[in-house]
């Protein structure tokens, strides 16, 4: 198993893309420790890892706040003794034109997107570089932090945001081999894209997309798992990673077709 003997935490971890990369993690021998809001689907998560035969724990805290981050570091210290892997996965948005946004709907955003994965991935390094035995991280961006797209300046903003941090990080971490990358997903098929589209909705324009349909968490989950891996991603740090579908390619034109 590529990921033995490891222990990997996850933000936003109880269900999407943190669920399927806890799930795919634990699969490869690996201890995992999450953490969201939603504290019944998170618990369910955990006793699905447990059934595999790993430790896990769920801890309810919102990573925006730096208190909440400082908590779930300790108790994974507790709990499962290290941390060898980080995912960042944890993100919300709020959709509007420039505009209209307000502040606050800035700092909603930013928090979860963007705050959480400097606290996490500063926490993480500070005891991956005592542990002195290496480590990755691994946050998930968006095509977004490359391609703006409207009513998303926040989001749009966050996801560019993390792509650089994370390579300033893996200029900073690679002599203690801490590894740092990013994943840019396309349009995946998470509980969180019901809340802007109906089902019916989703189907019609992912029908419009170059592979006609949307991503799979467990897609994602496996290029989380590669960069994870020693074995497999031991020579990448500093990169970004897309897997989208072909999501951001231009578009025929009736013309050219």
């Amino acid at each position: 198993m590529k990921l033995e003997g490891k222990v990997a935490v996850i933000t936003g971890g109880a269900r999407g893309i943190g669920k399927a990369s806890a799930l795919a993690m634990a699969r490869e021998g690996a201890d995992i420790g999450i953490c969201d809001l939603l504290a019944s689907e998170g618990r369910e998560t955990v006793e699905e890892i447990e059934a595999l035969g790993r430790r896990a724990w769920f801890t309810q805290a919102n990573v925006a706040q730096r208190a909440d981050c400082e908590r779930f570091f300790d108790e994974a210290r507790q709990k499962l003794g290290r941390v060898d892997i980080l995912l960042n996965n944890a993100a919300t948005s709020v959709r509007k034109p420039l505009i209209e946004l307000e502040v606050a709907d800035v700092e909603k955003t930013w928090g979860p997107t963007l705050w959480s994965v400097f606290h996490c991935s500063q926490l993480a390094a500070r005891l991956m570089v005592k542990q002195g035995d290496g480590g990755s991280i691994i946050s998930i961006s968006s095509v977004q932090g490359v391609r703006p797209y409207p009513l998303s300046s926040a989001y749009n903003g966050a996801k560019a945001a993390v792509i650089h941090m994370s390579r300033t990080w893996a200029a900073e971490l690679a002599q203690y081999r801490i590894r740092v990358n990013t994943i840019e997903p396309g349009w995946i098929d998470t509980p969180g894209e019901r809340q802007y589209a109906s089902e019916e909705e989703i189907q019609a324009l992912a029908a419009q997309l170059p592979l006609k349909r949307l991503g799979r968490p467990e897609e994602i989950a496996g290029l989380v798992v590669f960069l994870a891996s020693d074995k497999d991603s031991g020579y990448v740090t500093g990169s970004s990673l897309r897997m989208d579908g072909g999501f951001i390619l231009p578009r025929m034109t009736k013309l050219e077709e």
